[in-house]
């Protein structure tokens, strides 16, 4: 270890061929997003789930994740630069995706159908899905870089023989104390009563105020869980998100037969929040356990069954925690929905692999491949809106005679 550093290693001439399976399974999460957010208003089935449970749309956020950590096994395979520096740059591939979330979800853009601009600091929304994935991205390459026992030396001792995954096992013991911690806070921490305000509906009035009372400690309710609390202490309720999932839960539905929904129904939440990433960041960290079996493993059939057993334990694992109360749940990232979702993505992982790189069925995936490759920015462009917001731009006499409507879109 301390012969790496201070040592600069020069990158081998050949470029390592990417892997088409990884590509492939990037698109296909782009594919998914896309369909979610412009099908999931029109077939509830597939929309996020309200609070409980998981449906098609609760699946994209942990599969990204998990890419990232498989990305990230590749990408510091062999480290090319001193620690430090391959520190610094991963510092600021995670600052420029942070920035470019902060933009895109932060309010700065205001919607399809208004062609204005502009976020207010002072509610500008600060978490969201880029950055969760800035955060992930930063703590799986410091593990990476620093908790990885890397031999300078041309030859294998004997251990590393027999058991080449034995050289990340810090990076498990991270992730077993990040689960511990979540856990800890999630079910620990006292959650006071809170307040919050809705603006008024005129300009001048005076901001309603509501109360929720909770006083409780380890509720797993939209109202008076510890990672709403959190975020409200830390970031501040006027930086969370103001549309959460649970507005459409049936307790604050209209169609409810409560002629009164609660007083917290109106009340923003972030479902990217600050407790929650700490779950985010082990789904990266399982990623990069698939990832570390792609770089020590050449045989087909040994990384197969090197990833389908943990993947299908930990499925196993996440339905059975849900099924005993532990409830699969996107908002709060829980648990159980960090092993049912890591479990979907190794299975599903795997089966991309067999397909696309053992049985050679790279021609009919060639358009998801290329999706996967330019996958930030399909993500700019059509799931946020971006592209059919500048289309909007473009109009003539008036904003609603633009080239979207003409082409049949509304």
């Amino acid at each position: 270890m301390p012969a790496l550093e201070g040592v600069e290693l020069k990158p081998t001439s050949r470029k390592p061929p990417r892997l088409v399976s990884l590509d492939v399974f990037r698109g296909l999460t782009v594919a998914l997003m896309i369909l979610v957010d412009d099908l999931g208003g029109l077939i509830p089935a597939i929309n996020h789930s309200p609070w409980n449970g998981a449906t098609l749309a609760d699946f994209v956020m942990p599969f990204f994740l998990f890419i990232v950590g498989v990305s990230l096994a590749l990408t510091y395979k062999k480290l090319t630069c001193t620690k430090l520096v391959a520190t610094r740059t991963a510092l600021l591939r995670a600052l420029k995706l942070l920035i470019v979330g902060l933009v895109i979800q932060g309010g700065f853009f205001h919607g399809l159908h208004h062609l204005t601009y502009g976020v207010d600091i002072q509610s500008l929304r600060l978490m969201g899905t880029l950055q969760r994935i800035a955060i992930a991205y930063l703590f799986a390459a410091l593990c990476e870089i620093w908790l990885v026992k890397r031999n300078n030396a041309t030859t294998i001792t004997a251990s590393e023989k027999s058991s080449p995954l034995n050289k990340y096992k810090y990076q498990w013991v991270l992730a077993f104390v990040l689960t511990v911690i979540y856990m800890a806070l999630l079910y620990g921490l006292y959650v006071p009563n809170w307040n919050y305000k809705i603006p008024s509906d005129s300009f001048s009035g005076p901001a309603k105020v509501f109360s929720v009372k909770c006083g409780v400690r380890g509720d797993t309710s939209p109202a008076c869980n510890a990672v709403g609390m959190v975020d409200r202490k830390i970031l501040g309720i006027q930086h969370l998100y103001m549309k959460p999932g649970y507005t459409r839960t049936k307790q604050c539905s209209t169609n409810s037969p409560n002629s009164t929904a609660p007083l917290w129904c109106q009340a923003p939440f972030d479902p990217e929040g600050l407790l929650s990433s700490v779950m985010a960041i082990v789904t990266c960290l399982i990623g990069l356990h698939y990832g570390h079996i792609i770089v020590h493993f050449k045989d087909h059939k040994n990384r197969i069954s090197h990833w389908v057993i943990p993947a299908a334990a930990l499925a196993f694992v996440g339905f059975c925690l849900h099924i005993f109360g532990l409830h699969v749940n996107k908002n709060l990232y829980s648990l159980s929905y960090t092993c049912v979702t890591a479990g979907a993505a190794g299975l599903l992982f795997t089966g991309i692999y067999v397909l696309v790189d053992v049985c050679g069925y790279k021609r009919p995936a060639w358009f998801l491949e290329w999706m996967g490759k330019h996958s930030l920015m399909l993500y700019i462009l059509a799931a946020c809106n971006i592209l059919p917001m500048f289309l909007h731009g473009f109009y003539w006499q008036k904003p609603e005679n633009n080239i979207l409507r003409l082409i049949g879109i509304n």
